[in-house]
């Protein structure tokens, strides 16, 4: 009988491992196989955890989307002006975590491979859906709603360019920080354009 706790660490290992192997041998080679070598576990525990690979897959996604969540939400309180969160959006986009090479490489398979997976085209489809949202949120209480739609459309294409951008020049630190503060200024700009 197994002890109590153990189940999460160990769903944690193979999440973790799945996003080693597959930032390693990118998500179509990445195997059951890879993945208990990786976490240092026998192959059948994924399937006892997760249901098999894809389960781990999704599982493995649904974890980057929740630390993107969780990093905007640690930053976040109630005295949070919109100006102010649509910052902390911005830099959770880019915050170390999305800029690890694991991250990153895992992050691109998984964006790739959604056009071709129904579930995993759903999770981006809700990561990007969320941004959306997040940024008209702000962008309402600064603009009309109109505009704080465009705003928060152009805002998300404009983070998701400049981090792809940045992850396929294999960009240092020092060119996030730059990628970061590009979004910034635009944001400002936006504000400063449709601003009531």
């Amino acid at each position: 009988m197994p002890k109590v706790g153990v189940e999460p660490v160990r769903r944690q290992q193979l999440i973790d491992a799945t996003i080693e192997s597959v930032a390693q041998k990118g998500l179509q080679a990445t195997t059951i196989n890879s993945i208990s070598k990786n976490a240092g576990m026998s192959s059948g525990i994924i399937s006892h955890y997760f249901g098999g690979k894809q389960g781990l897959i999704e599982a493995t996604v649904r974890y980057l989307l929740s630390n993107l969540k969780n990093d905007l939400i640690s930053k976040v309180d109630e005295n949070t002006t919109a100006t102010q969160r649509l910052m902390f959006i911005v830099e959770s986009n880019f915050a170390l975590v999305q800029q690890r090479k694991d991250t990153t490489r895992t992050w691109l398979s998984f964006w790739a491979q959604s056009m071709h997976d129904k579930e995993l085209h759903r999770l981006q489809n809700v990561n990007s859906k969320r941004l959306q949202s997040n940024l008209t949120v702000s962008f309402k209480q600064l603009m009309p709603l109109s505009q704080a739609t465009l705003a928060a459309e152009l805002t998300a294409a404009m983070i998701d360019g400049l981090w792809l951008r940045a992850v396929l020049s294999q960009s240092d630190e020092n060119q996030f920080k730059h990628s970061e503060s590009l979004a910034k200024n635009y944001v400002h700009s936006l504000i400063k354009q449709y601003g009531a």
